[in-house]
């Protein structure tokens, strides 16, 4: 998967996936695409990334208190 760092513009790839989609992770190793050569794999921060597009990431991915206010509205409804 390729994503785009905010900063330069440049495209880069993930080298592994499951520290993109962990919200515990705030780090991903990533490599810059550009040559012909593999680049050397360089940690960068979530924040710093973005699709191609330009579409931020899922906040699943960015913030492990993404549905606290679900559960937490949840666990009222019950009555608890």
């Amino acid at each position: 998967m390729f994503l785009k760092h905010t900063s330069t513009g440049k495209l880069m790839q993930v080298v592994e996936l499951q520290d993109l989609i962990n919200p515990l992770h705030e780090q991903v190793a990533m490599r810059l695409h550009y040559g012909e050569e593999v680049q050397d794999a360089e940690s960068v921060a979530k924040q710093a990334l973005q699709f191609p597009s330009g579409e931020a990431l899922p906040r699943a991915w960015t913030d492990p208190h993404y549905r606290d206010e679900e559960v937490e509205a949840a666990h009222h409804d019950r009555g608890a």
